[in-house]
């Protein structure tokens, strides 16, 4: 899974790079307003609005700016309308692939997901396609695989299912409820990790050793990710090494 791993990196300073623009803050604001409206205001008490504040503060949207969407969330706000589907599909080289979106207009977001699939050689296919090839857990990861020992100790203790070490990174397994106090007992262990979220976690992968097939696959990827309504992208792909080395090239 080393592979996938370094995958994740670079989506990862992907995303802290559109934060940069501008270009995700939007998305998350919405969820967060979304989250608060459909819980609780407290994220202690409310293990979706706990997750998404993570995912803001890890692209380094401020406190005011979290608290006033969740006060938007608890007041009015203006996601009344707002409907929550997730789309399925598959890119080329069997790449499964899982599209969270949030939409006032179902016709208009259908469209757009489906033209980025087919763009790229890839098929939006039917409900419960590909999701069952997912689970939604917490992922916390540290780079330096020298605090295995302590990670281990502090994560386990505080509820966490797993621990893997790759040679490259720590990371720590939880289930998505209980992400936050698992986080919360590293933090106050003074482990902070270098990323933590609440994702959709592959089952299986789905391997590209084809530098053009790769390319192919990120774009259609990164077409999804810029599509407004879409709030999340997933996939299995798994890069092999030599295509890992000339993306990163």
């Amino acid at each position: 899974m080393a592979g996938h791993s370094k995958w994740a990196n670079i989506k990862h300073r992907k995303a802290r790079q559109d934060a940069v623009k501008g270009k995700i803050f939007t998305k998350i604001i919405r969820e967060i307003v979304s989250a608060a409206k459909q819980g609780d205001p407290d994220p202690d008490k409310n293990p979706r609005l706990r997750a998404v504040i993570e995912k803001a503060l890890s692209v380094n949207m401020t406190r005011d700016t979290i608290n006033r969407a969740v006060d938007r969330g608890t007041g009015s706000g203006d996601t009344e309308n707002m409907d929550e589907i997730s789309y399925e599909g598959y890119g080329i080289g069997g790449v499964a692939v899982l599209v969270e979106t949030m939409t006032d207009n179902v016709n208009r977001t259908v469209s757009e997901v489906r033209h980025a699939f087919t763009k790229y050689d890839g098929n939006l296919g039917t409900s419960g396609s590909v999701a069952y090839l997912f689970n939604k857990r917490g992922e916390i990861t540290f780079n330096d695989v020298s605090l295995e020992e302590e990670v281990m100790l502090t994560a386990l203790d505080a509820g966490a299912l797993d621990i893997e070490n790759d040679g490259e990174t720590l990371l720590v397994i939880t289930e998505w409820e209980s992400f936050g106090q698992v986080k919360d007992a590293l933090n106050a262990a003074g482990l902070v990790s270098d990323n933590a979220e609440v994702t959709m976690s592959p089952s299986t992968t789905a391997e590209i050793d084809n530098l053009d097939d790769a390319e192919r696959v990120m774009k259609m990827i990164d077409m999804l990710e810029d599509i407004d309504d879409v709030q999340e992208v997933y996939s299995n792909v798994n890069f092999s090494a030599s295509v890992m080395a000339q993306l990163e090239q």
